[in-house]
């Protein structure tokens, strides 16, 4: 029972950019302990995306400052934008990969200065297309978690949304945690589910993670 436990705690969940930013990150005190989705508790995840960014720390000649080697990566895959940290004895292993691939990422997740980031296990460079077959995988394998919603109710939470958003402008935005707890009848994965599309249709923007703004 307790290895089943195990495995089911180390699954690496297929997941979008964009899903992991409208994640709630679960705190165990000071320590971070997963990230919520949906009904799902996300502690390491699988995903493929562009290279957009790196940044290089590669520690000089002192011996003091071997620890100091690290690469930050920055991965798009056209629904948001994440940061893979790599520090210490793991930056040979990924210190070669650059700005303009696609590769396909497994590793945990971290949460440090109210940022999610990625510290990966494996970095393996993949073909353009394969960014386009995740959307399609991760779209079929969604599955409402509160029964079937009528098109026309998911029409009517989607404009609530908007309003929502629009009024909140002159204050600078609105947190996501507040859109959802506006809609006491609707699962809060359904409600992420269509703030994501506005984002990624962008209609509206987050300026810093949690927290979504109107761009129209």
């Amino acid at each position: 029972m307790a290895n089943e436990q195990q495995i089911k705690r180390n699954i690496a969940y297929k997941l979008r950019i964009g899903e992991i930013l409208t994640g709630k990150p679960i705190m165990d005190r000071e320590r971070f302990s997963f990230l919520e989705i949906g009904n799902r508790r996300v502690m390491r995840i699988n995903l493929i995306g562009n290279i957009v960014d790196k940044y290089e720390q590669s520690g000089g000649l002192d011996s003091s400052e071997g620890n100091r080697r690290y690469v930050f990566f920055t991965l798009d895959d056209g629904s948001g934008q994440i940061k893979l940290k790599v520090f210490g004895d793991d930056y040979e292993r990924f210190k070669d990969f650059f700005q303009g691939q696609t590769v396909v990422i497994i590793g945990n997740l971290r949460y440090w200065n109210n940022e999610v980031y990625i510290a990966p296990e494996v970095i393996r460079e993949m073909d353009t297309q394969y960014l386009l077959l995740r959307k399609l995988e991760t779209e079929r394998d969604k599955t409402p978690n509160s029964g079937f919603v009528e098109k026309e109710q998911v029409m009517a939470i989607k404009d609530k949304i908007l309003d929502l958003i629009k009024n909140a402008e002159e204050l600078g935005g609105i947190e996501i945690e507040d859109i959802t707890s506006e809609f006491k009848e609707v699962s809060t994965s359904l409600i992420e589910e269509e703030i994501q599309k506005l984002l990624e249709e962008g209609i509206v923007f987050e300026p810093r993670p949690k927290k979504i703004r109107w761009l129209g």
